[in-house]
């Protein structure tokens, strides 16, 4: 069974909605023993990210807990931003530091938010991406992106006038910018992908 964590940010509903279309047995809740027994959690969310970090409250612990002991863990949009160790969206807040790195404001020159399809190189060892074209289209909606930093982390990039970091593995760690739940059959052979995973780590 996958999670899929309830914190009221957003996009919960339809992560939910597009894991039941693919025939993925999926919950939507923010109970620490549910979280503690799933076979993998989804992390999803549409809003800032000090608002994120405090909306998750003490559950942030937890997901810090399960995935540093081997479950896996899908973050979508700032769900995957919140995997980094810190922000600057409207201030400094420190996220869960699964992944090293920071999460920055898109430069200036380039359209923000960043709204729209985008072509994703897909790196042939990061797992969510098996069975798909070297480059596939994927939703994007966003202000700020993620950076990651030091070795040890896959990444995907897309061309938004500079190299945008689209996805990131590390390890159990999973995390996509864009909207896989938004992005047609590609986006959901993702979650596909990530359900197979989840099978087969548990």
């Amino acid at each position: 069974m996958i999670l899929v964590i309830d914190y009221n940010v957003g996009n919960v509903k339809s992560v939910c909605n597009a894991l039941a279309h693919v025939g993925c047995k999926a919950e939507l809740s923010s109970e620490p023993d549910r979280i503690e027994k799933a076979d993998g959690i989804i992390l999803p969310g549409v809003a800032a990210f000090g608002y994120a970090m405090s909306q998750l409250g003490p559950l942030a612990e937890l997901i810090k807990d399960v995935a540093m002991a081997g479950k896996v863990l899908l973050g979508i949009c700032v769900g995957h931003q919140l995997l980094f160790e810190q922000s600057c969206e409207h201030g400094q807040h420190e996220g869960l530091g699964l992944v090293s790195g920071s999460i920055l404001p898109i430069p200036s020159g380039q359209t923000v938010p960043h709204m729209g399809w985008n072509l994703v190189g897909l790196p042939a060892e990061m797992k969510l991406f098996e069975g798909l074209r070297d480059q596939e289209y994927f939703y994007f909606a966003h202000s700020y992106y993620a950076e990651p930093a030091g070795s040890g982390t896959h990444v995907a990039y897309t061309d938004y006038g500079f190299k945008l970091p689209a996805a990131v593995q590390k390890g159990n760690i999973y995390g996509v910018q864009f909207h896989p739940e938004k992005s047609g059959e590609v986006g959901l052979n993702v979650l596909r992908n990530f359900e197979r995973i989840c099978r087969k780590a548990g």
